[in-house]
């Protein structure tokens, strides 16, 4: 069987609180929207700017870790794989979205360094995915070419 790989790594700012909700069974999600931008200067000497707004799901102890020590402006590092999911609306019409299912979130701190996870007593590397994540079948050794080998 051949390996694939889905994996998302971003750096980016919170545009809101995260937005934490238990399900069911009692199990906390959190919801964060992060928002990444590229600036660059166009053919007239102009500087152009472009923000995307990414949609992060954090599970379990990690989304717990998002509600405690994240809000609006935090600058975070996300990790995970993108899933794509469809519903049918109220409507009746076919919803979609892509989403980030975070596997690891690390504070990078925000707003002049004023939530940066020093000042917050916290771990620089916050939590990841208490589940087991699809990357754990890859080994440095598989992923390692002929060229990269330390002798």
């Amino acid at each position: 069987m051949s390996r694939s790989l889905n994996k998302a790594m971003i750096i980016g700012n919170l545009g809101a609180d995260p937005e934490v909700r238990s399900t069911g069974s009692g199990t906390r999600v959190a919801t964060l929207s992060v928002a990444t931008s590229r600036s660059w200067t166009d053919r007239s000497g102009q500087t152009q700017e472009k923000t995307e707004w990414h949609r992060v799901v954090a599970w379990e102890r990690l989304a717990e870790i998002c509600e405690r020590y994240l809000s609006k402006g935090d600058r975070v590092y996300v990790e995970g794989r993108i899933e794509y999911r469809q519903w049918e609306g109220q409507d009746g019409q076919t919803r979609y979205t892509t989403e980030i299912r975070a596997r690891e979130m690390i504070m990078l701190g925000g707003r002049g360094d004023a939530g940066s996870t020093a000042a917050r007593g916290t771990r620089p590397e916050a939590g990841r995915e208490s589940e087991d994540d699809d990357y754990s079948d890859f080994s440095n050794e598989a992923l390692m070419g002929e060229d990269d080998l330390p002798f």
